[in-house]
């Protein structure tokens, strides 16, 4: 872990070496000092020699410009290694979440995600920058003070190095003890994370639902587990703190008992003791400082854990050695195909699936919640990979291409819409930054975008707030289908993205596809039937398998599960009138429908400032 951590210090590893040297050098001026005081005592102040004591104060000025100037070049130096660290460790683990597959995803919670990339590297970053200047000031200012005890008087040191020893042994027991309670503190730490991040982000269904109380339980609760996991570990801790006092106190004690007989007998001097005294109180600081690193490493130690977990986390799914640039068409092809989540699943999401779709083909698919739906086509864009057989795009196995170039042909607007804080032109430039201002215009036009942009006072300009909170549902599902219109992919897969636009809007978002978009082959995940019914195949999908595989018409005389969500959608039981094999065309609004469309609009006009629902 350490070996890995310290890879990532990369260009500020001049400034992680130079701390250590200023450390040093400030620790020598702090030794010389007590001497040179114990000197000035006993050569000067008792003999009563002013230019002595001159000279001597003016060498021990000296020596604290010394050591404040290195002290300050160290702690100088210690930041900006610390947090070039801190800034290197957040760029390689989000340079590494970026390349992680879904299922790599699924293994860390969004929440502990975030855990790591803040509070684990502040952790890791107050650490090293302790590390880098009191692991090296601690140790050499407790081995200077000791020899230079020793060299003062070797009988009185030695009750140093005994309770030095002493000291070590308490401190190694209690930092292997508080260790095991800090990493379970920041296991909680993305619990808490999760809770609030789950509230703000349902917040307005938290207030309609009038649960504040119950979220502010929660909150408490995973406030609470942090605290007595804190308080259990702080409170083995902070044992550091009166026994290191009690050892401080008794050194001086014995200290000044020892000294004053060894000054009654001419053994030691009043300087010397002075002297001797200075050391104890340093070696002893020093021995504190010491027990503060190990704690500090204690903590830093869990997060460290928990952030190379991130940075060799390797991507499930990865370029092949040689892999396809061009994707040829839009054909799909499933052979056999056989998928879980879970390598250990027994019972797989999809099972014995084989399917062929040709180029420019127009399929729906329509399932009841948990049938695979979405599984299905996350294996076209390779999201995910088969567990069994294989799934091709214009003739290819998807695990031969480039991932960037499969997934810039395969345009997938998935379940859960996603906008980001920008402008709608920003937004709608993820699907091709090159696209220029008409491009937008015209994917909104084919996604009916452009009719409630044209309405907002800054049109295109208009600032998205994160999330797309200032648009309704049906207005951001519409963006993100414009925006997968902007890749011109071959391949366009809906995933129930038209759930929150009324019928005839998706009517007319289909008929766009049908007629501006002949080429691309289309997939419409959707619940509604009328959001299929007029696509050239629709595949009924049940319990991870395909069920059915027809036109509308087809479907409703020989699938009983698509018979049955048409039935509980239109309560229509005649089906005499749809023995023919043609497909059943979805109610389109033409210019001679104008009583429909004038009274859409007013509808439309109905509808608060901010979007339709």
């Amino acid at each position: 872990m350490f070996r890995k951590l310290a890879s990532h210090i990369k260009e500020y590893k001049f400034y992680a070496i130079i701390t250590p040297v200023c450390m040093i050098l400030e620790v020598i001026a702090e030794t010389v000092t007590p001497r040179l005081m114990g000197m000035l005592v006993d050569n000067g102040v008792e003999k009563g020699d002013i230019s002595y004591i001159i000279r001597t104060g003016v060498l021990m000025l000296l020596c604290a410009v010394f050591g404040l100037a290195t002290g300050l070049a160290g702690g100088f130096n210690a930041a900006k290694a610390s947090t070039g660290f801190a800034k290197n460790l957040r760029k390689a683990m989000y340079e590494n979440i970026q390349t992680f597959s879904f299922s790599n995803i699924d293994k860390f919670s969004t929440a502990g995600l975030v855990t790591r990339l803040t509070t684990d590297v502040t952790n890791v970053q107050n650490a090293f920058q302790m590390l880098i200047r009191m692991s090296f000031r601690a140790p050499f200012s407790l081995i200077f003070a000791m020899t230079a005890a020793f060299l003062v008087s070797a009988r009185v040191a030695r009750v140093y190095l005994i309770a030095v020893l002493i000291l070590a042994v308490i401190i190694v027991i209690i930092m292997n003890t508080a260790l095991k309670s800090f990493r379970q503190v920041f296991r909680k730490y993305d619990d808490l994370n999760a809770t609030i991040q789950e509230n703000v982000n349902a917040i307005r269904v938290v207030k309609a639902y009038v649960r504040e109380d119950y979220e502010k339980t929660r909150m408490y609760k995973a406030c609470e587990n942090i605290y007595n996991l804190f308080v259990n570990a702080e409170s083995k801790v902070v044992l550091n703190a009166p026994i290191m006092m009690t050892a401080v106190y008794t050194c001086i004690l014995v200290i000044s008992w020892l000294g004053a007989h060894m000054i009654v007998s001419d053994e030691l001097t009043t300087g010397e003791l002075m002297t001797l005294l200075t050391y104890c109180m340093n070696i002893l600081m020093n021995l504190m400082m010491l027990s503060m690193i190990f704690v500090m490493l204690s903590m830093s130690m869990a997060s460290g854990e928990r952030i190379v977990e991130v940075i060799e986390e390797k991507p499930d799914i990865v370029n092949p050695d040689k892999p396809v640039m061009k994707v040829k068409d839009g054909s799909i092809e499933f052979k056999d195909v056989d998928f879980s989540y879970y390598k250990e699943s027994e019972d797989p999401v999809l099972k014995d699936i084989t399917l062929k779709i040709a180029s420019g083909e127009t399929i729906g698919i329509i399932g009841g919640t948990g049938s695979g739906k979405t599984s299905l086509v996350n294996l076209i864009c390779r999201l995910y990979d088969v567990s069994q057989g294989k799934v091709l795009v214009g003739g290819k196995d998807v695990r031969e291409y480039d991932l960037e170039v499969l997934r810039n042909e395969v345009a997938v607007v998935l379940q859960k819409n996603v906008l980001f804080s920008g402008t709608i032109y920003e937004n709608l430039r993820w699907g091709n930054k090159e696209a220029t201002d008409e491009d937008c215009k015209r994917a909104c036009r084919l996604a009916c975008a452009d009719e409630f942009i044209e309405r907002m006072p800054e049109k295109y300009d208009t600032y998205i707030e994160q999330g797309g909170t200032n648009v309704s549902g049906g207005q951001k599902q519409r963006l993100c289908i414009a925006r997968a219109l902007l890749k011109k992919p071959k391949i366009l897969i809906l995933d129930d993205s038209t759930s929150a636009v009324d019928t005839a809007t998706d009517a007319r978002i289909r008929k766009a596809f049908y007629e501006e978009i002949p080429d691309t082959t289309k997939i419409i995940i959707a619940q509604r039937v009328s959001s299929v019914q007029d696509a050239d195949r629709i595949i009924v999908m049940d319990d991870g398998r395909i069920n059915g595989i027809g036109t509308h018409a087809e479907l409703l005389n020989n699938n009983d599960i698509y018979r049955d969500v048409y039935e509980s959608q239109t309560g229509e039981r005649d089906f005499d009138r749809l023995e023919t094999s043609e497909p059943v065309k979805a109610a389109v609004p033409t210019d001679a429908d104008e009583d429909y469309r004038v009274q859409d609009e007013e509808t439309r006009e109905d509808i608060p400032k901010g979007g339709e629902d």
